[in-house]
């Protein structure tokens, strides 16, 4: 795919991109890792949709709408139906773990983490 989507997950590992790589270059985009990170901030069950994303994190609509729906291809995040809404949550808590490692890592070489950037709160 060559549009602002990027290549999502499955894509790269048809093209053989081993899962691993694959897997962290579909969290390698800011947006997708803004929204990831937005959904994991309202993990207590808490769902968004699109409309959320977009006044959450100030981006135009097509532009949430694609990475979510590369997310959702990637298999990180799912979509619940509610009459024309859809809520999104993350798909996996497994996601969560390797974001807090994430975090781990960039404080222990000195960066901001992703769950909890410099200026948010933990």
């Amino acid at each position: 795919m060559n549009d602002e989507r990027g290549v999502c997950l499955s894509d790269e590992i048809k093209a053989g991109l081993p899962p691993a790589a694959a897997l962290f270059h579909s969290l390698s985009d800011p947006t997708r890792l803004a929204i990831v990170r937005r959904l994991a901030d309202h993990e207590a069950r808490i769902e968004l949709r699109v409309a959320d994303l977009v006044a959450e994190l100030g981006l135009a609509q097509s532009t949430v709408s694609a990475h979510v729906a590369c997310l959702r291809d990637c298999g990180l995040v799912t979509g619940r139906n509610e009459g024309r809404q859809v809520y999104y949550s993350l798909a996996r808590t497994e996601l969560l773990d390797l974001l807090e490692a994430a975090d781990s890592m960039l404080s222990a070489t000195g960066h901001a983490p992703v769950l909890h950037p410099a200026g948010t709160a933990s």
